[in-house]
């Protein structure tokens, strides 16, 4: 079963909903900052995780279970480095929607090949979209698509020229 909606109910907490059930999770200092590391590094060892948490090995690696079992860690991934993949291209779609939900909407955008990321904003637009593209044309086709779902209102795309890293 799907995870479908994920909330910040507060600094330690957060809202899981899964199907009809709702789980609340709490996050102390320690899961944060185990979190924080993992997202820079997924790769790094439950060893030198545990030394830097000052935490027993199997406390860190139940701490990892309970995260993954729980839904608030989704899968680990590995990121490309961007300038290794010349043949691809990155765009930034720009979405205003009318009478669907994000949500809704999300879901739809997941079974689109290309359409990686999902960003919900303020403003002008409700919903930014990561796409990464083999061609033009294939950009193209993606567009079409997300244009073609009802309750797609507008859009706007930009195509990435450059990425710096922080």
């Amino acid at each position: 079963m799907q995870i479908s909606l994920r909330e910040l109910v507060n600094d330690s907490t957060i809202r899981l909903s899964i199907g009809e059930m709702t789980m609340y999770i709490d996050l102390d200092a320690k899961d944060r900052e185990l979190l924080d590391i993992l997202k820079r590094d997924a790769r790094t060892p439950v060893t030198v995780l545990a030394e830097v948490l000052s935490l027993s090995r199997n406390t860190v690696q139940k701490r990892i279970d309970r995260l993954v079992n729980s839904g608030v860690i989704d899968g680990f991934t590995i990121r490309v480095n961007e300038q290794l993949q010349p043949d691809k291209i990155k765009a930034l779609m720009s979405v205003e929607l009318e009478g669907l939900s994000t949500t809704q909407l999300i879901s739809k955008l997941r079974q689109i090949n290309g359409a990686e990321r999902f960003h919900t904003t303020n403003g002008n637009w409700d919903l930014l979209i990561v796409i990464t593209a083999d061609s033009l044309a294939h950009l193209d086709s993606i567009l079409k698509e997300v244009r073609g779902i009802k309750g797609v209102l507008n859009s706007e795309t930009s195509i990435i020229l450059s990425t710096t890293e922080k």
